[in-house]
């Protein structure tokens, strides 16, 4: 059984049927994309993992415990944090502040500190947020306003935000979505890092292929809504139904 277990799950809106008895599993420390033309259901999929909706059939368990209809703070107390396409960080304040708000995020929601907890809580608070800053390579960047930041960088911070919840599985929807190649494997470098740095798994959409077979240890392809194929990436790249329905035969090759 995968850490992450869906089982049959299916999504209408209105007269659309997003999800059609989807089942998935993603195994423990492994990297497992999920990918798919638009409108194929990646991202309705994705909203069930974080419990941002609710499927009108089937299941969605993490560890055991169903996701369903639970709050954000509930997801991120069972351990799942979630990267978006547009970095979500607080741009008005430094890339130090961002993390330490993390950091300080206790797991009922709030962000206020508990009346007795001491200025030494701080002092950790401090150092975890530097660790965090260390382990994606921007310490040298503490004092600069987020806003100010790049694409690549940008990312980086929020991956950093993330991690600082000690999360067991990551989320990641199209990480390298707006960025330019050089920040796209920068982003591939860091991801490649925390897994040997973290027992983590990652469930992540993209629709560049480079990063999918770059990263991935299994994928599955969506076809409106229902997956076509699930294998490892070598099997993908020449499968005569994924050429056909999704990347075509040149998207494959280029891939490659």
């Amino acid at each position: 059984m995968g850490i992450l277990e869906v089982k049959n799950v299916g999504k209408r809106f209105g007269g659309l049927q997003a999800l059609s008895d989807v089942n998935l599993s993603v195994q423990e420390n492994t990297v497992h994309a999920i990918i798919g033309p638009n409108g194929a259901g990646k991202s309705t999929l994705l909203n069930c993992f974080v419990g941002k909706l609710i499927p009108d059939t089937g299941s969605v368990m993490f560890n055991g415990q169903s996701v369903l209809g639970l709050k954000p703070h509930q997801i991120n107390q069972m351990g799942i944090s979630r990267v978006f396409q547009t970095p979500e960080i607080f741009g008005d304040l430094t890339v130090m502040e961002n993390v330490m708000i993390s950091c300080f995020a206790k797991r009922d929601g709030s962000f206020r500190l508990h009346p007795f907890e001491t200025v030494a809580h701080e002092v950790d608070i401090v150092d975890k947020a530097e660790q965090m800053l260390i382990d994606v390579n921007m310490a040298d960047k503490r004092h600069m306003q987020a806003s100010s930041l790049s694409r690549g960088d940008k990312r980086r911070l929020e991956m950093a935000m993330c991690l600082s919840q000690d999360p067991k599985l990551l989320l990641l929807d199209e990480p390298t979505a707006g960025m330019a190649r050089a920040d796209t494997n920068n982003t591939i470098d860091l991801l490649k890092e925390i897994r040997e740095k973290r027992d983590i798994t990652m469930a992540i959409i993209e629709h560049d292929m480079h990063v999918v077979f770059s990263l991935a240890d299994r994928i599955t392809v969506l076809a409106q809504g229902t997956p076509l194929v699930e294998d490892v990436p070598e099997k993908i790249k020449g499968h005569p139904k994924v050429k056909e329905a999704y990347l075509g035969e040149t998207g494959v090759t280029q891939a490659a």
